[in-house]
């Protein structure tokens, strides 16, 4: 376990820079976690993508499959690249607050 610091933030990470306890998760680190992916702003799109992977991993523990994700935010998956150009698995994810997938998001 490493310790990453962001914005004067200490916070525990696995080996690919991903929150050890999404527990802690909230919008300050998420912002946090923004940098790490050079997205200095947030937009309400990028807000919709993350609320929503956050909360489906609160309720089923996995992150959803990308089929899910675009049908429910209504982005297709070319937009989501252009949100977070590392994609939904490493960059949204990991902002969410999620471990790492090991599926298809």
């Amino acid at each position: 376990m490493a310790i990453l610091t962001l914005r004067g933030h200490d916070f525990e990470v696995d080996e690919d820079g991903f929150l050890e306890d999404p527990s802690i998760w909230n919008e300050e680190i998420a912002a946090c976690f923004a940098d790490t992916e050079d997205l200095p702003e947030l937009t309400e799109d990028h807000w919709k993508v993350i609320n929503y992977l956050h909360n489906y991993y609160a309720q089923f523990g996995i992150a959803p499959m990308i089929r899910k994700l675009c049908k429910e935010t209504g982005f297709d998956l070319k937009y989501i690249y252009k949100l977070f150009p590392s994609g939904p698995a490493k960059g949204a994810c990991k902002i969410a607050g999620l471990p790492k997938p090991t599926g298809c998001v």
